[in-house]
């Protein structure tokens, strides 16, 4: 058999790599019979890409199983920055639940998760969980007029709780009626299944709590704000049914 140039090389290790990331089953001799090289030359490329990082799982023998290790595939994740935010202020909701069952892999999931954000957002994105409360359960009473607010809405209001970034919000009150409000959304309460927004509010100059489901539209504002301490907003939670 000619010995392979190095371009076959290169387009081998292509096919050889999108074989093995296709799940199909194969064997040491079948996939060097598929490729066109001796089981000697397809044992050296696995190696190759084995020392690349490809996970490769072979069983001894010509006739030997090659796979891809069944764990891999989780690092390749790939989430855009609303998914990773919605998924951090899931983390952190889960880590103030405190159960073990939850808190086995959390810690290095976050660790994994914060790394992706650049040098400037880590310190935004650690203080996350120390800015979302967690109450029991909403009452039957309140559950009653709840709708889930729309995605876009949430989607807003978690950009700008991460970014200390204003929000234009168009509110609707429990009896209907509807006000524009700019507020500062500077921290997140979970009575499950309804969340608040806890927020400095300008009109008012004042703290107040917010329903999400009551936001029917949200507008990022081009201006930042600085994060208050939560006894700032003592008087607008001693209001909230929830607590």
């Amino acid at each position: 058999m000619k010995r392979s140039s190095t371009t076959s090389r290169i387009e081998r290790l292509d096919i050889l790599t999108a074989r093995l990331k296709s799940d199909g089953p194969t064997t040491i001799g079948g996939l060097a019979k598929e490729v066109g090289v001796s089981v000697r030359t397809l044992n050296r490329d696995i190696q190759l890409l084995k020392d690349q990082g490809l996970p490769i799982e072979t069983d001894a023998g010509r006739g030997g199983g090659v796979r891809l290790d069944r764990h891999w595939g989780v690092g390749r994740i790939n989430l855009n920055y609303s998914e990773a935010v919605d998924l951090l202020i899931s983390l952190a909701v889960a880590e103030q639940m405190n159960s073990a069952i939850f808190m086995a892999h959390l810690t290095s999931v976050r660790h994994k998760l914060m790394a992706s954000f650049s040098p400037t957002m880590k310190h935004k994105v650690s203080s996350l969980k120390a800015r979302i409360l967690i109450s029991g359960s909403a009452s039957q009473f309140m559950l009653e007029e709840f709708t889930s607010p729309k995605k876009n809405i949430v989607e807003n209001i978690h950009q700008a709780f991460l970014m200390h970034t204003p929000i234009e919000i168009n509110y609707q009150t429990l009896n209907g009626d509807r006000t524009k409000r700019i507020i500062e959304p500077h921290y997140l309460l979970l009575s499950y299944p309804i969340w608040y927004v806890i927020a400095w509010d300008h009109l008012r100059n004042a703290a107040r709590t917010f329903r999400c489901d009551r936001v029917k539209h949200v507008k990022l504002v081009n201006d930042v704000f600085t994060p208050r301490p939560i006894s700032d907003f003592k008087s607008s939670l001693d209001g909230v049914s929830a607590i």
